[in-house]
């Protein structure tokens, strides 16, 4: 089986697992947005406390994924690696997790929760127990065992889907839905908890102690990256968050400021489908990447690979763009439909978002990663600043727009910087005129201004088909 064939096997089985979870999950957003009405301040609370999960994911887990991959690669006791891994990521936990919960009180207060802690402590609990399993699934990543890390995860989403279901359906009052958001959190944490027992076993076989001179040489990799993914998720999530406190600062209405982020964020959600196929695909390359270093045409691999990647990314976002007016339905309440603007903002932001992760492999293999930080934390400094600077006025475009911006040019970083430090032969046509075709595509449509039915549905898709095309006519002699 050739190296691609092997990374596209890889993509199906963790792709079922990634894009069937989301799917599921995101089944549960047309269920919030029917459970809380018109209502929309309290998606906007749910929205907010998942981005500061986020944020805490990439403090408690400290890059130590990507650095296990390396080191495993390079270490001759795999097992070493495993354990010093886990170990580091068990005490990242313990030093951030116990003095925020002491101190919950004080957080809800900052986060404009004062009446809710228990919203913080089950956030915390939570986060902590996805930091705590993601060394053992990355394990199974490395191993090649796609099917047993499909099936973990699957189990955890069914849990938390089951939950949402149970408690939302059969005990949600309407007249207090501060239970509701309890209710969600509370889903969740028992799905997190299922992860931790069906992986029970990788944790007997965990020794307490470190390694020092590999602990010191394993953090050193790994604090850039840590560094690289905080800035990361800042450009990714930390618009939800200036958008309910800016927003407040400048009108006094909380109520309003939540409900912006509601609108945002379940139009985001449509947005994130393109991210969908990235999920599926990280989980697969990064391993591939690292395994492919020592093959001699690996520039070749990683060449061909980007080539297909672009162009489905392109794929997806005609899909979602051309058909908007059939996946706004997927949002069950019309108050938020006034924020679809964003959407084909936001879905070519995250082709820039994708395109960046799937090049950061230069730094990564080249042990450059201090290059990946810079990247990162010059996006979120840009980010910060123009979501300051524009939110009071221009609300959730202003999101958008930043977030558009800060990938493009992030995107341009990294390759600028790619190849001079590490080249790979990219090929700089193809990129262009796949996503050359769909954004011209995309205008064209929206140009055309159609009216919604069959007529639009058969143009706006017969484009669809023209980009297969024009990738099949370019590709297809590739897949010989």
């Amino acid at each position: 089986m050739s190296a691609i064939k092997k990374l596209v096997g890889q993509t199906a089985i963790y792709g079922l697992s990634s894009i069937v979870g989301r799917l599921l999950n995101y089944l549960l957003v047309p269920l919030y947005t029917y459970i809380f009405g018109s209502a929309t301040q309290h998606y906007g609370v749910v929205s907010e406390l998942y981005a500061w999960v986020a944020f805490l994911m990439v403090f408690l887990t400290f890059g130590m994924e990507t650095t296990y991959f390396r080191f495993l690669n390079s270490e001759k006791d795999k097992d070493k690696v495993f354990n010093n891994s886990f170990v580091s990521v068990l005490l990242i936990n313990a030093l951030i997790i116990l003095p925020f919960l002491i101190f919950s009180q004080p957080l809800a207060n900052a986060m404009l929760y004062p009446e809710h802690v228990e919203y913080i402590i089950l956030l915390l609990l939570i986060v902590s127990l996805d930091a705590i399993t993601a060394l053992p699934l990355a394990k199974l990543r490395a191993e090649n065992k796609a099917l047993k890390f499909a099936g973990i995860q699957f189990s955890s989403i069914g849990i938390n889907i089951i939950f949402n279901l149970i408690f939302l359906l059969g005990f949600y009052d309407p007249e207090y839905p501060e239970g509701g958001i309890q209710m969600i959190l509370m889903a969740n944490l028992f799905a997190s908890f299922a992860k931790l027992v069906l992986l029970r076993k990788s944790f007997f076989r965990i020794k307490f102690r470190l390694d020092g001179a590999l602990t010191k040489r394993m953090l050193k990799y790994a604090f850039p990256i840590a560094l690289a993914g905080f800035a990361f998720i800042i450009n990714e999530t930390i618009d939800r968050i200036l958008l309910k406190q800016l927003l407040y600062a400048n009108t006094g209405d909380l109520v309003y400021a939540e409900a912006q982020v509601g609108i945002y964020s379940a139009c985001y959600k449509l947005a994130m489908l393109v991210t969908i196929f990235l999920q599926a695909y990280r989980y697969a390359a990064e391993p591939f990447f690292f395994a492919q270093e020592k093959e001699k045409d690996k520039n070749k691999t990683y060449v061909k690979v980007m080539n297909y990647f672009v162009a489905a990314l392109c794929l997806c976002f005609l899909a979602v763009a051309l058909n908007i007016n059939i996946f706004k339905h997927f949002i069950t309440n019309p108050a938020y439909h006034v924020g679809l603007n964003v959407v084909p903002i936001l879905l070519m932001a995250n082709i820039f978002s994708g395109i960046y992760i799937n090049q950061s492999i230069w730094y990564k293999l080249s042990n450059q990663t201090k290059f990946g930080a810079y990247i990162a934390i010059g996006g979120a400094v840009i980010t910060l600043s123009l979501n300051f600077l524009f939110i009071p006025t221009y609300g959730y475009m202003a999101c958008a727009w930043t977030t558009f911006l800060v990938y493009g040019g992030q995107m341009m970083a990294s390759y600028l910087l790619g190849q001079k430090h590490y080249p790979i032969p990219y090929n700089l046509r193809k990129f262009s005129l796949y996503l050359g075709s769909a954004v011209l595509f995309f205008m064209l449509c929206k140009w055309m201004s159609l009216e919604v039915g069959t007529l639009q549905f058969v143009i706006h898709n017969s484009f669809l088909l023209l980009f297969l095309g024009i990738f099949w006519f370019i590709e297809r002699p590739k897949f010989r």
